[in-house]
């Protein structure tokens, strides 16, 4: 079922309701794995809503897509409209994808913003729209180029980095994908010790099933196991070029043999051997595991960032922050910013 929408001559929007469809668009053009619909899916399940729109030329060609994720808010704000790592949209139609998803999202969801948060280094947005400081995921980040040699892969790391994989990948420990929800229970185990150990918080546990269940192939988990037991694990989301890095712990067998560095490498490779060329690390955030991270290339990424498109007179509102809208923004940022 398709619903149209049409703003002016040139362009028409149209909502998607084929999971397939989305999909097989959003891979075939190098869509970031949050915007596939398992992941909208997975926000629908848990206090949002997904809403997948394609952007059509008079010549009924989709020339931009973005999956939107609407959340209410306080009156007077009504909703916020999110695109995370998105719109999927060639350079040549960027800024009238833009311009027509903020009319859509203002008719449509009476949001206060449209907030987007491209996946690339640089970003032309188009006039009235603005760069925002109430980030949701972090622009700064680590992205390897898996088209790179594996050879030219280590040689960007850090020495001691490099020592820890070889060390590490002598040890006994077995490294396997994780593919059912049993073994998957066990690795958010590792998980919950992991948050207990470092002080950060976490989903409940259903949350993570749906990711599994929904994402399916587009979410790989690997573990690395002692005696049948995880010890250390990491959760990837993919698309056709994109690795993207979701959540992952370890134990304390894990941390005394070191299993994160083989257990990363090992991931990377298998991305590589998968075709796939970015591994995004999923952000750098300050304290240890941002250290770990950096360890793994030569150069940070800084992403574009996010930009808003004030759709209300509330805008001032959301983005001067008075209390209550601060407490949604820390609220979005604390479920959003765990992924």
């Amino acid at each position: 079922m398709l619903f149209a929408m049409t703003y002016n001559e040139y362009m028409k929007l149209l909502e998607c309701h084929d999971r397939q469809d989305w999909d097989d668009y959003v891979v075939e053009h190098g869509g970031h794995p949050l915007q596939l619909s398992g992941w909208g899916d997975v926000k629908t399940a848990h206090g949002w809503t997904a809403h997948r729109i394609f952007l059509y030329d008079t010549g009924e060609q989709v020339v931009g897509a973005a999956q939107i994720l609407v959340r209410h808010l306080p009156w007077p704000l009504r909703s916020l409209s999110y695109v995370p790592r998105g719109p999927v949209v060639d350079e040549l139609n960027g800024e009238e994808t833009l311009t027509e998803l903020a009319k859509y999202a203002k008719y449509k969801y009476h949001s206060v913003a449209l907030t987007i948060e491209p996946d690339s280094k640089e970003y032309t947005v188009p006039k009235h729209w603005r760069q925002s400081s109430n980030t949701i995921l972090p622009a700064r980040t680590i992205i390897l180029d898996l088209t790179k040699a594996e050879s030219d892969l280590l040689g960007d790391m850090a020495k001691k980095t490099r020592q820890y994989i070889r060390k590490s990948g002598t040890e006994k420990f077995v490294i396997k994908r994780v593919n059912n929800r049993q073994e998957l229970d066990k690795c958010l185990a590792v998980y919950h010790a992991t948050s207990k150990r470092a002080g950060f918080g976490l989903h409940d546990d259903q949350y993570y099933s749906d990711v599994f269940d929904k994402m399916g192939d587009f979410s790989p988990v690997f573990a690395a196991y002692v005696d049948d037991q995880p010890i250390a694990f990491l959760w990837l989301a993919i698309s056709a070029d994109t690795a993207y890095e979701l959540y992952g712990g370890m134990n304390e067998d894990g941390q005394n043999l070191r299993a994160n560095y083989a257990l990363k490498w090992y991931a990377i490779l298998k991305c590589r051997e998968w075709g796939l060329k970015r591994y995004d690390f999923g952000g750098l955030l300050d304290g240890g595991i941002a250290t770990f991270k950096k360890g793994w290339a030569t150069d940070e990424t800084m992403l574009a960032g996010t930009f808003d498109r004030p759709l209300s007179v509330s805008y001032i509102i959301w983005n001067r922050g008075l209390p209550f809208a601060k407490a949604v923004i820390r609220r979005i940022k604390a479920l959003l910013g765990r992924h």
